[in-house]
């Protein structure tokens, strides 16, 4: 009948995608075009527990297995902000948890390397973004540590907190290369940037954040 139409369950998700995209990211400031598109293409119910896909859109974390979160959509467009992602970018993902993140990032980078020691989310999160067709993202069950020693980054986004700024990962990057990190303790933790410039490490503060430890 003329008018009676119902949406199809693609249709709803892309609809609350969009609602995500303008009340939970552009009206909180983030104004990166490239961002915005990633988060309005990238299906975060496909990388969410079954039963919560409906709560998929939603201005929070959401439970993983083993104890992980995946991390709150403002929060990921924020770290994605902060590191200046641009097309041609390396990008290292300290925490694959569910994927992700690793595929907003893979919308805007040339390839994503994401780490998750967490065996059976790394498997999950591989899957997912196999699924969904990202090519440009390997899925490494593992560390940063157990990269090749060589291998740098553009852009290196840590998704688990640490007490201090790893020297190590700040290693990886290129010269003029951005990482973004949680620092802290499971009590208190900011967002910090550091930005390499030759041998220099140049490292801001910014606003607080909650994450689960990095290990």
């Amino acid at each position: 009948m003329a008018g009676d139409h119902h949406l199809t369950e693609d249709e709803e998700f892309a609809a609350l995608r969009h609602e995500m995209v303008e009340d939970q990211l552009r009206a909180r400031g983030i104004e990166d075009e490239a961002i915005l598109a990633a988060f309005r293409k990238v299906p975060r119910h496909e990388f969410v527990d079954p039963g919560r896909r409906m709560e998929a859109y939603a201005d929070r974390a959401l439970p993983l297995a083993e104890g992980q979160t995946i991390s709150q959509p403002f929060v990921v467009a924020r770290m994605a902000e902060l590191a200046r992602l641009r097309p041609g970018d390396r990008v290292l993902e300290v925490g694959a948890g569910s994927g992700y993140a690793a595929a907003i990032f893979a919308e805007i980078a040339a390839e994503v390397t994401t780490v998750e020691i967490r065996p059976a989310l790394a498997e999950r999160a591989r899957e997912a973004l196999d699924r969904l067709g990202y090519d440009n993202v390997t899925v490494v069950a593992g560390d940063a540590d157990e990269l090749p020693a060589d291998a740098r980054f553009d852009a290196v986004i840590a998704a688990a907190a640490a007490p201090r700024i790893p020297a190590s990962l700040e290693r990886r990057l290129t010269d003029g290369g951005r990482m973004v990190l949680p620092v802290g303790t499971r009590f208190s933790q900011y967002l910090w940037t550091v930005e390499r410039r030759g041998d220099e490490f140049v490292r801001r503060r910014h606003e607080p954040v909650a994450f689960v430890p990095l290990i």
